[in-house]
């Protein structure tokens, strides 16, 4: 089984970027700790992020017949992107959406997510806990196809 994680712009800023909102746990911590997740659940796992929309819609693009899943946290996209939206619809693999923050308690605009219309579930307001709860729920929903 095969997952590809996708982060979006400004997550690599993670522990200096409004801390109050988002911890103060570094973008190099979630990463070790989503490799540690995949690793104990025997799940290979590809790490991508990017501040530029086009790169994240050519990474879900080169998904199709390579991996099994895609969990994504588009950040500022999911209010915006309508490519990314499209880009999950084309592949059509399983996909869930992550967001360290609750997108549903904050400002109006961050409440529409286009990403999330394409995505099986979203855990939203968890921190890095979201992760492990959306590689776990992955997991589940494909062996049980």
């Amino acid at each position: 089984m095969k997952f590809v994680v996708i982060n979006g712009p400004n997550l690599n800023l993670l522990g200096l970027r409004e801390p109050e909102i988002y911890g103060t746990g570094t973008f190099a911590a979630l990463e070790s700790y989503i490799c540690r997740i995949c690793e104990k659940e025997c799940i290979a796992v590809e790490l991508f992020q990017s501040n530029h929309e086009g790169a994240i819609v050519d990474r879900i693009q080169q998904c199709y017949g390579t991996a099994d899943g895609i969990i994504i946290n588009p950040a500022a996209y999911t209010h915006t992107s309508i490519a990314i939206l499209d880009a999950l619809k084309a592949v059509a693999l399983p996909a869930i959406e992550v967001h360290l923050s609750d997108i549903h308690t904050r400002e109006e605009f961050r409440q529409v997510s286009y990403a999330g219309m394409a995505c099986i579930k979203t855990f939203a307001g968890l921190g890095f806990e979201g992760y492990r709860q959306a590689i776990l729920y992955l997991k589940e929903y494909l062996e049980q196809r």
